[in-house]
């Protein structure tokens, strides 16, 4: 039988979304200057390349297929937000982007894939390009439609109230089965969580390992 990408043996990753987690939610940023990193996002990235956990970045970005803004202004915002995360001494080990939706204007990215969050193609990707184990990772966004994909391949979900947070969390949490495993007020509190996470992890495994 082969094996999926949820079954790939490999080292735990902190998955990103991208507006209103990293950056200022403010729509399609169809704009270079619309794009501007929330307050701590530098510090708290950092803090995870420090620890040694993997980032990547899972972004829906149907803007592309629907005509609002080229391919070329996509590769523009993320080679900006490398260069503001480096001025705080961090970087993202992966970028993952879908750019479909059914009711795309440009025809080849009008379709049905199995990439635009809540689908998990993207974290399976991720997975297998980089070697990463998605039951032991953690997926943080301010959209259900994060905490969907990141609950379908096992991850522990995050959820922040930058964003659209605390709107999804008032209007929308209640109608929906899957629950987030914390809910923290932004990117920075929610790598404190993840890294006293992992802390206990790596300590319950190395007495393990002792014994």
């Amino acid at each position: 039988m082969m094996s999926s990408a949820k079954d790939v043996p490999g080292a735990p990753a902190v998955f990103l979304d991208r507006d209103g987690t990293i950056n200022e939610q403010m729509g399609y940023i169809n704009d270079l200057g619309r794009f501007q990193l929330l307050p701590g996002v530098g510090h708290a990235i950092r803090q995870l390349n420090e620890f040694g956990l993997p980032v990547v970045v899972v972004t829906n970005q149907s803007g592309v297929g629907r005509g609002y803004f080229p391919e070329s202004l996509l590769t523009a915002v993320h080679a900006k937000m490398d260069r503001l995360l480096a001025q705080d001494g961090a970087h993202v080990d992966g970028l993952y982007v879908c750019p479909h939706h059914p009711e795309s204007r440009v025809e080849q990215y009008r379709l049905r894939c199995n990439c635009r969050k809540p689908k998990t193609g993207l974290l399976e990707q991720a997975a297998r390009e980089l070697k990463l184990d998605l039951r032991r990772s953690y997926v943080v966004g301010d959209r259900w439609s994060d905490l969907r994909c990141g609950a379908a391949v096992q991850a522990r979900t995050i959820l922040v109230l930058t964003g659209y947070g605390r709107g999804e969390l008032c209007y929308v949490a209640q109608e929906e089965t899957v629950q987030p495993d914390h809910v923290a007020d932004d990117l920075a509190e929610a790598v404190q969580w993840i890294i006293a996470r992992e802390r206990v992890f790596n300590h319950s495994k190395n007495i393990y390992n002792r014994q």
